[in-house]
């Protein structure tokens, strides 16, 4: 996108100033001259600058920059993009880049990575980080566990603000948020919590009970991790909890992750609304990639076939009305567009959690109204076109009629088939467009060619 303002004009050139010194100093190996002009980019723009290096670049930055630095960059990255730069660095080094990041975007990372290289990482690493890691490690994917960070603060209850905040100084460095200070027991249960806000503002003499609040929203840590992004869009919360069965607090998870999380369940909801089995990445090639789309094609191609054969036993009525073969794809592709509407819908509410049982009943009554008034007016305005164009009453009245009855059926589907799909605890995403289309195929080419046979008189 071209700047719009004097502002923008002059980012865009000072960026592109940067850069290009950025490289010159690179190629000089002009180490002291890099650090600084590097370290003053954001991390999001240092992250960029190093993707776009080859690799003989990639490697002296590695040089360049400690631990720390690399790790800023790497969490900064896409999660896809990381494992490949992981694997071409130094060993120790890359251990000691993974021991700085926060422990659950380490984890993403190794869990990008073949398990040889984690145990080898792990190995080499800081014990202690090391045992950090391997705790989340162990947390099934996708669940509350696997997302949350161990590095937050915790206080407990008995003691006074000026000891919590003295102790908030101390962990604040490693912790990822502070927003919220969380507060435990003597058996180190979740008690409370309290925000950085509240804390600053009471007495230094008040005790951490009394000025702490009793209302906590938590997840067990085997929470799935949809419905915990769930509840960060309802609460607007910026950290939860995670604890165990005991109430422990095991960890929290913050907006940023669940950000994440968000962008990766709807592209894997995109992904199989398109009958694709997961999201592709840019780095596979052409045979990967159709393995992984093969399987939904097969079963389509079957489903097609299954259409095929459907015209096939009408096929007395088509020789005795040829005609009739111009309007199957109109009949079929309404249906199955009008489907993969309602589909959609269904989809995208089941996704955000917005249909309770009544809900449920709600959205189903309201796609078939849907599809009694779309089907109506699309049933008109085709019969009043296929009689002008045929110059047949008949046959304008039957397309009209195959089109309302099709729309109508193929907007239930496309609402009731996820639906379904959910109360089994199925993705209801999996009910993909393709599958919708195909199965709305079936339905209008049967009611279009029974409504041609049981008519037949009327048409010849």
């Amino acid at each position: 996108m071209e700047p719009t303002n004097r502002y923008e004009q002059e980012y865009e050139v000072l960026y592109e100033e940067q850069w290009n010194q950025l490289k010159e100093a690179l190629d000089r190996q002009a180490m002291e001259e890099f650090r600084e002009e590097f370290l003053e980019l954001h991390s999001y723009d240092q992250a960029t600058f190093f993707t776009e290096q080859p690799q003989e670049q990639r490697m002296r930055i590695y040089t360049y920059l400690s631990p720390e630095e690399t790790a800023d960059i790497m969490e900064s990255m896409e999660l896809e993009e990381t494992g490949d730069y992981f694997t071409e660095m130094d060993p120790r080094y890359a251990s000691m880049v993974l021991a700085e990041m926060s422990a659950d975007d380490a984890v993403d990372i190794l869990n990008e990575l073949e398990k040889d290289q984690v145990a080898s990482f792990l190995t080499i690493m800081d014990k202690e980080a090391a045992d950090g890691i391997k705790k989340l490690l162990h947390y099934e994917e996708k669940t509350a566990g696997s997302i949350m960070t161990t590095e937050y603060v915790a206080i407990v209850k008995t003691q006074t603000v000026r000891e919590a905040m003295k102790q908030l100084k101390e962990d604040a460095p490693n912790a990822e948020t502070i927003y919220y200070i969380y507060v435990l027991d003597e058996d180190k249960r979740l008690v409370g919590v309290i925000s950085i806000r509240d804390l600053i503002i009471a007495d230094d003499d008040d005790l951490i009970e009394d000025v702490m609040s009793e209302k906590i929203v938590a997840v067990s840590v085997g929470r799935d991790q949809e419905e915990v992004a769930q509840m960060f869009r309802d609460y607007d919360f910026f950290a939860v909890p995670v604890l165990d069965f005991q109430d422990h607090l095991l960890g929290i998870i913050t907006v940023d992750d669940i950000l994440d999380v968000m962008e990766e369940e709807a592209s894997e909801d995109y992904s199989m609304l398109a009958a694709v089995s997961e999201t592709d990445r840019k780095d596979e090639n052409a045979f990967v990639s159709a393995r992984k789309r093969l399987p939904w094609l097969i079963i389509l191609l079957f489903l097609g076939m299954l259409t095929a054969s459907l015209i096939g036993r009408f096929e007395e009525t088509l020789e005795q009305v040829a005609v009739l073969a111009i309007f199957i794809p109109l009949i079929a592709g309404m249906a199955g567009n009008t489907g993969t509407q309602a589909l959609a819908v269904a989809v995208r509410g089941l996704a955000n959690g917005d249909y309770g049982k009544q809900g449920k009943a709600q959205l189903i009554l309201r796609e078939a109204g849907t599809g009694l008034i779309t089907g109506t007016v699309c049933g008109l305005v085709i019969s009043v076109v296929v009689y002008l164009w045929q110059g047949n009453i008949y046959l304008g009245l039957l397309v009209g009629f195959s089109i309302f009855g099709s729309l109508i059926v193929a907007t239930l589907a496309g609402s009731l088939i996820p639906m379904l799909m959910d109360r089994l605890h199925i993705d209801p995403a999996v009910a993909s467009g393709p599958f919708i289309t195909t199965v709305n195929d079936l339905i209008s080419i049967l009611i279009y060619f029974g409504m041609a046979t049981t008519f037949m008189n009327w048409l010849v």
